[in-house]
């Protein structure tokens, strides 16, 4: 019999067994594009040259190569996007904050613009 618990808990598809592919970011794409990567670079290399040992090899280094920097790239925009929504976060924090104060940079441009005008 299940319970509730094990209803609810989706189940993981760990790579390896250590690489928990659902769960963590980046992991997914990256091993779909070393996957057909490495199809793609071994089997053009094997037209190539017709070497199988030297095509599986190629293979192997086409995923690994593939994977880490699909993985990199994918980690590095990641981040990109976390400082982004930071400052922005930060930005929206410090309007309410300074709304309607004489700290409030809108309200200095209004008053300057004022000046001017009269």
């Amino acid at each position: 019999m299940s319970t509730e618990t094990e209803a609810e808990k989706p189940k993981s598809f760990k790579l390896l067994g250590i690489l928990d592919v659902q769960n963590i970011p980046c992991a997914r794409n990256s091993v779909l594009y070393g996957s057909a990567g490495a199809v793609v670079g071994g089997l053009g290399y094997f037209l190539a040259t017709s070497r199988v040992k030297r095509s599986f090899d190629f293979s192997i280094g086409t995923f690994l190569l593939t994977t880490l920097g699909t993985w990199m790239f994918c980690r590095y925009q990641n981040a990109k996007l976390r400082i982004q929504q930071r400052m922005v976060q930060e930005g929206v924090k410090n309007k309410i904050m300074f709304e309607g104060t004489t700290l409030d940079p809108t309200r200095k441009s209004d008053r300057s613009n004022n000046d001017s005008q009269g």
